[in-house]
């Protein structure tokens, strides 16, 4: 047991001492606002769409893919955006903080934190599982966050923003756009020749300069992220918000992984290479809300207030969570 709190510390606590290092620059005047705000445009508009290129770039072989498993990840998605849709008609009247809180409900920190944390539970089994959910994952989370945020924000005139442009937001949303050409680039590179076990033409071999810049830039995308939230973090917020970021986070890391862990293990003799996936999903579903949806938010100009909130917040908390999730899946004999 101490060696899987270990493990869950060491997947989670980075990501809190990053955030932790951008609120006490912040405070001490070492950075400021305006810092922050190029920071936060840095990250959303170029690390971050680079690093999901470089991630979907990196996924060598689809030919083993359990569809089961996929199609139950991205079901899983759909059905926790949905079933949010419905609750926030219930528990939240604002529609700016819906958008910050369905967001927060469909998309988990897995970008960031997927891949150390499966190999902690699960081994390099698990990253190979990880980098092929998250081919399909990462897309949908991203686009449906876009929806989320645009099918409740006001514009100035108090109107609702139309179909139109909601689908312009969505297709030149930069880390759509990111995933998409990594999509492209795997699909040119099923058409190249292969001679003697490697590609005639990739960018990793032949323009290698290319693939290390890319690989640079993706390695700044997390950290600035964190810091820039951080700085960005204001505890005077928390208490006119309390309910909102109580609902975010018991969505986020308690009712999405109890309810998607439970059907996954109620189905793991059904379903070919369930079994096998649980370091995986619970990765996906377990996970705190991604750092880059509070930058998607001020980039959009929603509730940025409360969707920092939510991303510390998800983060602290599921240092817990994610240890309770693994010491029961471990007891259950499926870890």
């Amino acid at each position: 047991m101490a060696s899987t709190f270990l493990f869950a510390l060491n997947a989670v606590l980075p990501i809190f001492i990053l955030i932790l290092l951008g609120y006490f620059l912040k405070k001490s005047n070492f950075i400021d606002t305006h810092f922050i705000n190029i920071l936060n445009k840095f990250v959303f508009r170029v690390g971050l769409p680079v690093l999901l290129f470089f991630n979907v770039y990196n996924i060598n072989n689809l030919n083993e893919i359990n569809w089961g498993v996929v199609a139950f990840a991205v079901i899983g998605i759909l059905i926790a955006f949905f079933v949010g849709i419905l609750s926030l008609v219930i528990t939240t009247k604002d529609l700016e903080q819906k958008g910050v809180i369905l967001q927060c409900i469909t998309r988990s920190n897995f970008a960031l934190i997927g891949i150390p944390l499966a190999m902690a539970l699960g081994g390099t089994e698990a990253v190979a599982i990880v980098a092929i959910l998250s081919l399909f994952t990462i897309p949908l989370a991203n686009l449906l966050s876009v929806i989320a945020l645009n099918m409740y924000h006001v514009n100035e005139f108090g109107e609702r923003i139309s179909v139109k442009k909601m689908v312009i937001n969505i297709i030149t949303n930069p880390l759509i756009i990111g995933v998409a050409l990594g999509l492209l680039t795997l699909l040119v590179r099923s058409w190249i020749p292969v001679v003697d076990g490697e590609l005639v033409f990739s960018i990793k071999n032949n323009i290698k300069f290319s693939y290390d810049a890319m690989r640079l830039i993706s390695q700044t995308a997390s950290p600035m992220a964190l810091i820039a939230l951080g700085g960005s973090f204001e505890i005077s917020v928390i208490k006119p918000l309390i309910k909102q970021i109580t609902l975010g986070v018991m969505w986020r890391i308690v009712i999405v992984p109890a309810m998607m862990l439970s059907i996954a293990y109620l189905l793991k003799d059904r379903i070919v290479g369930m079994s096998n996936s649980f370091a995986a999903l619970i990765s996906l579903f377990g996970a705190p809300v991604a750092v880059s949806s509070a930058i998607m938010v001020h980039e959009m100009g929603g509730d940025e207030k409360l969707a920092a909130q939510l991303v510390v917040w998800t983060t602290v908390f599921s240092v817990f969570t994610i240890f309770a999730t693994v010491v029961i899946f471990r007891s259950l004999g499926a870890l």
